[in-house]
């Protein structure tokens, strides 16, 4: 488990490019909510917001996302933001949030 303040590093594969990004948890008050920062990575900037909601009398949880990030090389990012990057960085959150879901229903 993370908490304020801490950081994790992850690598992966996109676009054919092995990346790094290094993240800090910069906001911490659960059940309810984290926010993790990019500290080093691949875009100008990146905040992460996980928001959690009670739903059916706490039976079950509903979480949302917020993803706001900015790219680097000026106007050149922003193309590639509307050309591709946005959809592909919406896939690949719902993909992760269907694999928490089945993870927390086996569990």
């Amino acid at each position: 488990m993370l908490g304020l303040g801490q950081e994790v590093t992850w690598e992966a594969t996109h676009f054919f490019i092995r990346q790094r990004l290094a993240i800090r948890i910069t906001a911490f008050d659960p059940p309810r909510h984290f926010r993790d920062s990019q500290v080093e990575g691949p875009f100008r900037r990146m905040d992460h917001d996980h928001l959690f909601f009670p739903v059916r009398n706490g039976a079950a949880t509903r979480m949302v996302d917020r993803f706001d990030y900015e790219s680097p090389l000026g106007w050149l990012g922003k193309l590639a933001d509307v050309v591709f990057l946005e959809g592909y960085l919406r896939r690949r959150l719902a993909a992760r949030n269907r694999y928490l879901e089945t993870a927390a229903r086996k569990s």
